[in-house]
């Protein structure tokens, strides 16, 4: 798995998924167990998880990359 996210995307991956979860048990009903609130929890824990490894399988599907490309062609 080579990383596709740069730095900037990563980020934002982490911040929202933390948002979606505290959104998600807050005010969406995640521990009432409200439909809304598990589908919420679940992007924010793939938006964390993606953000924290660096890859995005969706990106990967489109041919996308955030990545900077390194100094001296190295990928």
């Amino acid at each position: 798995m080579k990383p596709n996210e740069g730095s900037l995307d990563r980020a934002a991956r982490v911040i929202l998924g933390i948002v979606a979860l505290v959104a998600a048990w807050m005010w969406l009903g995640l521990g009432a167990g409200a439909v809304l609130g598990i589908v919420v929890a679940i992007v924010g824990a793939v938006l964390i998880l993606t953000g924290l490894i660096g890859f995005c399988p969706a990106y990967r599907l489109v041919g996308m990359s955030t990545c900077r490309a390194r100094p001296g062609g190295a990928s």
